[in-house]
């Protein structure tokens, strides 16, 4: 796979951060960084099915966003009982 080479700014405090994490676990900055921005994207594209999960089983439902809370109320006090 070709590699790009990119330029990023970091506080100061941020890069020592991300050194000591590097250096901890014996790799290079820059494969801590790919690391993270995989484990970010793998995050946001889990948190997406999740909430098109819900957003078809509400639609099923006939759930829309004004019956959240209602819904979430109603859930509570089922649990309770």
């Amino acid at each position: 796979m070709k590699s790009n080479t990119v330029n990023i700014s970091f506080s100061d405090d941020l890069l020592k951060k991300i050194d000591q994490v590097a250096r901890e676990e014996s790799r290079s900055r820059s494969e801590l960084i790919r690391e993270a921005a995989r484990g970010y994207i793998e995050r946001k594209r889990r948190w997406k099915q999740i909430f098109d999960f819900g957003k078809m089983n509400a639609a099923k439902k006939g759930i829309g966003e004004s019956d959240i809370e209602t819904e979430i109320a109603a859930y509570r006090k089922g649990k309770k009982e």
